[in-house]
């Protein structure tokens, strides 16, 4: 009997530590400093500026997982609306608001998106420098590709803190409005829209 057990902790133990040489990353979002960290045991191998969900459309906080991985993913809800010629007509738009003649709904796009609740998920995106999304998890497009290269469906993903209220409010704590920009804010087209998206510089790696 002593053997049985014995070896079935022995089994156990090895497939937790298959499970974990399988898996070794995890995801932490602290809405609080609008920054997400990929983390592998307990070293911090990414991090990165997000703009998360704004009041009315918060970010879920707790404890998720990846869900799933898509390479190419648009949104089924929102996106702008535009004319003939492509240009924007209504650039915070949604499936349900009245689309003029001549003109069409555009989804959103949302590449390298991770989702990890309900409709909620990281992806390349627009960055204004405060919480704008309507739940999505933003970063700029380098960034949201080393997080989706490094996750697999499964992936622990824990979302925590406090989100800004100010919309003055940068990744790295409150800046005074002088007309500031951060390199990855670009031209207000639309919250969640983005024509031609960018590759920026990563940050510097935690040791």
């Amino acid at each position: 009997m002593r053997a049985f057990w014995g070896s079935l902790i022995s089994c156990l133990i090895a497939v937790a530590a298959s499970a974990q040489e399988a898996n070794p990353y995890r995801v932490e979002i602290d809405l609080s400093q609008q920054t997400a960290y990929l983390i592998r045991g307990r070293r911090i191998v990414a991090q990165s500026p997000i703009s998360s969900g704004r009041y009315g459309h918060l970010t879920s906080t707790g404890s998720f997982k990846v869900i799933e991985k898509e390479r190419s993913h648009y949104s089924s809800i929102y996106g702008k609306i535009v004319d003939r010629y492509g240009r924007t007509i209504v650039a915070d738009a949604d499936v349900d608001m009245h689309v003029p003649a001549g003109c069409k709904f555009a989804p959103a796009p949302m590449p390298y998106f991770m989702r990890f609740h309900g409709s909620d998920g990281m992806h390349a995106g627009y960055l204004p420098g405060y919480p704008a999304s309507h739940g999505c998890v933003r970063m700029p497009d380098q960034l949201a590709i080393a997080f989706y290269n490094a996750v697999e469906v499964g992936t622990p993903v824990t979302v925590f803190g406090r989100t800004p209220r100010t919309n003055g409010y940068s990744g790295y704590g409150p800046q005074p409005q002088r007309g500031f920009q951060w390199p990855w804010s670009r031209q207000p087209i639309g919250p969640q829209y983005e024509p031609q998206p960018r590759i920026y510089e990563s940050r510097p790696v935690y040791p």
